[in-house]
């Protein structure tokens, strides 16, 4: 009875012991469930800021004088007036536009930006302004309107050629605008070099007004049809559009993507005959690190149904027809792509792709039989 006691209690007390060190692994769990809890808290608090990120919005437009800043705060409202998703907002800002609105979603300081489509060609290749630098987290979500290169003056200026803006005072557009590099390339095909005229670099609105007051010889502007600050200068001045053509407009085809455009004479009442200039997209981007799949859905889907509320005349063009214009070359943002899907606006494109990998499939069929087909041979 003893030794049996003796062994109960032997076994009683290894059973203690392992309890005991079963409760020192919880304190130890513990502790690392501190920083394991810590550690979660902190995903907690990722996610929480993930879905701060994605819900709560900057839209970067331009500056304050030009066609994106208006437009932007006008598209802001209607996703603020449709998207039903909980916490959702979003703030339209100003910038110096493309280039500014494409490095700032690079940074993760902006979540959406309206850019010119070529500009985010650039930024895709770490080309042109952005000087080697890609930028590739970034989708494109929509078509907003054609923008138009306007090179304007007044008659009393006396300038009727670009190629007379040497020694001139000229406006290029703020620095990291689509505007900014455009107006360069144009100037240069022009045969005119920086150093050759006097160089502002400020919005399109701001320059207007110095043109106006006789304190700028030229302004150049990436701006809709017809552009508000335009026609509100042609009831102070005598305003002129300086046209691109010849020679000069083949040297900036063959050296961007811009295409030629007639600004047609009813498109301004001072205009006596169509202008001749060169033309690229509207569009708007997303992150594709902060602006989650159902997020960018539902940005797509409900600003482009419910565009016809935009008052901005270059809401005109934001339709299902014009939806996908300079998407060409351009990542889809995985949520907007889904919409195109759903609206059957991909379908030539996929059955492309189809078709394309079917070849490649046959290709490497043939590939694969004539290998055979040697193997047998030798």
């Amino acid at each position: 009875m003893n030794k049996k006691w003796s062994l109960l209690l032997a076994m009683l007390f290894t059973f203690g012991m392992l309890l005991a060190a079963c409760g020192g692994g919880d304190e130890g769990g513990e502790d690392d469930g501190d920083a394991g809890g810590d550690a979660g808290g902190d995903n907690e608090e990722e996610e929480a800021a993930g879905e701060d990120a994605m819900v709560e919005l900057q839209l970067g437009t331009g500056s304050t004088g030009g066609t994106y800043y208006p437009l932007g705060q006008e598209i802001a409202n209607v996703l603020n007036d449709n998207v039903d998703i909980e916490g959702f907002d979003v703030s339209a800002v100003s910038s110096d536009a493309s280039v500014d609105n494409l490095a700032q979603i690079s940074r993760g300081d902006m979540q959406l930006g309206m850019s010119v489509h070529l500009t985010a060609l650039q930024a895709l290749e770490g080309e042109g302004d952005f000087d080697g630098t890609v930028i590739d987290n970034f989708g494109f979500m929509g078509h907003i309107y054609p923008e138009v290169m306007q090179v304007v003056t007044t008659e009393d200026t006396g300038v009727t050629s670009i190629e007379e803006l040497e020694g001139k005072s000229v406006n290029l557009g703020p620095p990291g605008s689509a505007t900014n590099s455009a107006a360069k390339l144009i100037l240069e095909a022009h045969g005119l070099e920086e150093g050759d005229y006097d160089a502002y670099e400020e919005g399109f609105g701001d320059a207007a007004g110095r043109l106006q007051d006789g304190n700028l010889d030229a302004n150049f502007g990436l701006l809709g049809l017809p552009a508000g600050n335009v026609t509100e200068l042609s009831t102070q001045r005598d305003v002129v559009i300086l046209p691109i053509e010849g020679e000069a407009l083949d040297y900036v085809e063959e050296n961007s993507d811009y295409g030629q455009l007639d600004i047609e004479a009813d498109v301004y009442d001072f205009l006596d005959e169509p202008v001749s200039t060169v033309t690229a997209y509207a569009v708007l981007v997303g992150s594709t690190d902060q602006v989650d799949e159902d997020t960018a859905y539902e940005i797509t889907k409900q600003l482009y149904e419910n565009a016809d509320s935009i008052s901005h005349e270059q809401g005109q063009f934001m339709t299902m027809e014009n939806i996908m214009n300079g998407a060409d070359d351009m990542p889809l943002h995985p949520g907007s792509e889904r919409y195109f899907e759903e609206e059957g606006l991909l379908d030539g494109a996929g059955d492309a792709e189809e078709e394309e990998e079917g070849e490649a499939e046959a290709e490497e069929d043939t590939e694969e039989d004539t290998e055979d087909d040697t193997e047998e041979e030798e």
